[in-house]
């Protein structure tokens, strides 16, 4: 039985996001998520090696949708939320009462909001594309700064490059 992979990568030119950890199983990765420090050694694979690989390319600014096999664990609906944040296209934003109707949820954006605060893969299933209705910024488990960032950056108003 092959144990669960885990490694760490920090954004080039991108000091207000941190660094970055990444999970996975052997079906997929299961965790990308901001943190402090290394509190584990990493011991990576080949799923994290392909997460590093194709976040250094977003970061680069030649990547634009993720190609990664993914294993995250939630409740049905929660998949559901987070199916539905990868089909926000880059550089755009939904709002929680879009996502709840596109789930057939009219009402629901409290509960669209609880599992989309609970997605485990950070960036990859954007979960930062989500603004309250009235376009502002709302909550971001990695912190509203970085939400901001990320969205900065995919509008093309932050340096992908030095």
């Amino acid at each position: 039985m092959s144990r669960d992979t885990l490694d760490y990568y920090r954004p080039p030119a991108a000091d207000a996001l941190g660094l970055i950890r990444l999970r996975a199983n052997a079906t997929g990765i299961t965790e990308i998520d901001f943190v402090d420090t290394e509190t584990e050694p990493p011991h990576p694979g080949p799923l994290t090696d392909q997460a590093r690989e194709q976040l250094a390319e977003y970061f680069a600014g030649t990547r634009r949708d993720f190609d990664l096999p993914l294993s995250p664990s939630g409740t049905d609906f929660q998949r559901r939320v987070w199916s539905a944040l990868e089909k926000i296209p880059y550089g755009e934003t939904r709002n929680y009462g879009e996502l709840a109707e596109q789930l057939g949820s009219k009402g629901g954006q409290r509960a669209v909001g609880a599992a989309n605060g609970r997605n485990p893969i950070s960036i990859v299933v954007p979960c930062h594309r989500v603004i309250g209705s009235d376009g502002r910024m709302t909550g971001y488990a990695g912190g509203i700064g970085r939400k901001r960032w990320l969205l900065a950056f995919e509008a093309g108003e932050v340096p992908m490059r030095l």
